[in-house]
């Protein structure tokens, strides 16, 4: 369980994002990717990231197991405000951070011998990821925009009416029951113990498509604290899921010629898909 502990200046900073986050939205996709969920709406958009993204997901899925740690230098708090802030912020991260992340990284699991370019900050390997991360998204991602909005707005929506209605303690309440508000702290289904002070800072909220079953936040607590969480479907999205294009059936077979290579073996410790700890 994650616990947020929060102060009433906490409370009076905390706020919900202004939409999705177009690198929480990248890298959480890249767990949906090898998820085995049937949806018809997430099979259709494997097949289309699959048919479009071998380029980058061969630099990408290393970086981003299947379950477990991920980088925080991955979702940078600047691509909050769109993806080009972010890819600037990604290769802007200080050399000492890089190294760090990636020794955590592969604690977990072994890495490419590339990647010691980008634990070095060595700009062409720095640009190379930011154009993987860039590639990807908008052959990937980005054509899903619209349902990934609409499920965002939605949720966002419901958040932000219990804020300015009954103030930020109110909007918490609102979380469950994957969060559950106990004044001054709010629990959080979490695959570790762990407490998270925010000291002041406030907190930000940021609904996510991709993200499923239960919330993410970044390992490095002097980081700005945000948790993104899973966006509410509406009753007729959950019933139906996003009316996507369906693409051909022949890109879901180059799935493990695709990932078996740069999946290599199992994660030493299995954590819940999607969730990030410091291990």
């Amino acid at each position: 369980m994650l616990r947020v502990h929060f102060t009433a200046q906490d409370l009076a900073r905390t706020r919900v994002a202004e939409g999705a986050d177009p690198l929480w939205e990248t890298v959480l996709s890249l767990h949906a990717l090898r998820e085995s969920r049937t949806e018809p709406a997430l099979a259709a958009w494997r097949r289309h990231a699959v048919r479009h993204g071998p380029g980058p997901l061969r630099t990408l899925l290393p970086l981003v197991p299947r379950h477990g740690y991920f980088p925080d230098f991955l979702t940078p708090f600047a691509s909050l405000d769109g993806v080009e802030p972010g890819l600037e912020a990604v290769m802007s991260t200080p050399r000492q951070r890089l190294r760090s992340e990636l020794r955590l990284l592969s604690g977990h699991r072994a890495l490419p011998g590339w990647s010691r370019g980008i634990a070095d900050g060595e700009p062409a390997a720095l640009r190379h990821l930011a154009r993987s991360l860039r590639t990807y998204h908008h052959r990937a991602v980005a054509p899903s925009w619209p349902q990934i909005a609409e499920r965002v707005g939605a949720d966002r929506a419901l958040r932000r009416h219990a804020l300015g209605q009954s103030g930020a303690e109110a909007m918490l309440r609102t979380f469950g029951p994957v969060m559950r508000w106990r004044p001054p702290v709010l629990e959080v289904g979490y695959p570790v113990e762990r407490e998270l002070f925010l000291e002041g800072r406030g907190l930000v909220f940021v609904p996510s498509y991709f993200c499923r079953d239960e919330p993410v936040a970044l390992v490095d607590d002097a980081l700005p604290p945000v948790l993104v969480y899973p966006a509410k479907e509406k009753k007729s999205i959950h019933a139906e899921g996003p009316r996507l294009r369906g693409y051909g059936g022949e890109a879901l077979r180059e799935v493990p010629a695709l990932l078996g290579p740069v999946l290599g073996g199992r994660v030493g410790t299995r954590l819940a898909a999607g969730l990030r700890s410091a291990g």
